[in-house]
């Protein structure tokens, strides 16, 4: 019995959909001369790791700050697709091993006018067959010419060093993102300045996310209190406990004409003020952030 040897970058022997008679093949991958593994971006809220492909764009994969894992891919395209194609993803051998098997992965789709894109367990899988030494390739017919298909490779050739350094940054990422943060209800003790203790547990996160990022373009404090105190007392101590925000927001770096601070006292109760229940409720301070950029 013979066997049919695989080898590296010839999806034709894959399956029959790979080798349409008079079908040539034109295959980007950096060679082992010219790979190289970037982290771009290594921070408690993003983590970004990034492949130059030569002549053709770039492999990214991205994990940012969240409370759940997350991670996407993608393969970013000097000339956009111009039509909607069905892509096979497989895993192939490096140059050098030409007498192992090709794998397949999984098929997906790149869409008209967007970079390619693979996400959740699929984008994990392609980390984890580049840590084998391994090349993951996407192919797919050219927009362009229906006689040609294209094949696009990530190299593991020095992948592992900077994998390792993208490892212990996804390990470091918030477990919150701005979503998590960007509308926060945090109360007060009983006839204080000062927030309970789960509340200022919730501000320090909230801290810690706009120390590493400042691309808060507004910040809105506004402060309740109970029916305790009189209306003049009430409102007194509302603004008080709005302008502590505010001067705690500034120290974190926001600028004054950012944040935007508002005391209503007793007024817009959320729950019933005859009860302490209610009462805690009520003694509250909202707090939204508003960015442009995502």
């Amino acid at each position: 019995m013979k066997f049919m040897k695989f080898y590296p970058f010839s999806l034709a022997f894959l399956c029959v959909a790979f080798s349409a008679v008079g079908m040539t093949n034109k295959h980007y991958v950096a060679r082992p001369s010219q790979s190289q593994w970037e982290m771009v971006v290594n921070t408690p809220l993003e983590c970004r790791l990034v492949h130059p492909i030569p002549n053709f764009g770039d492999a990214e994969f991205t994990a940012r700050a969240s409370k759940k894992m997350n991670l996407d891919f993608e393969l970013k395209m000097r000339r956009s697709m111009g039509e909607t194609r069905n892509v096979s993803l497989v895993s192939m051998p490096p140059p050098w091993r030409p007498g192992d098997s090709a794998d397949g992965m999984t098929n997906l789709q790149f869409f008209k006018q967007f970079d390619g894109y693979v996400g959740g367990q699929s984008a994990w899988s392609l980390l984890s067959e580049l840590e084998k030494g391994r090349y993951p390739t996407f192919s797919y017919q050219d927009w362009q010419s229906r006689d040609e298909r294209i094949e696009v490779s990530l190299s593991s050739v020095l992948f592992q060093g900077k994998y390792n350094v993208f490892s212990d940054c996804v390990a470091n990422l918030l477990p919150y993102s701005f979503e998590d943060i960007s509308f926060t209800i945090l109360h007060y003790d009983n006839n204080s300045e000062r927030l309970n203790k789960s509340s200022q547990h919730r501000l320090q996160q909230i801290a810690e996310y706009i120390r590493y990022n400042q691309d808060i373009d507004l910040v809105l404090v506004s402060t309740y209190t109970d029916s305790v105190s009189n209306k003049s007392d009430s409102q007194q101590l509302s603004e008080t406990r709005a302008l502590i925000l505010q001067d705690y927001f500034q120290s974190l770096g926001l600028p004054e004409d950012r944040i935007q601070v508002q005391g209503y006292g007793k007024r817009r109760p959320v729950a019933d003020n005859t009860s302490p229940v209610g009462k805690a409720k009520n003694r509250r301070v909202v707090i939204s952030f508003g960015r442009t950029q995502v």
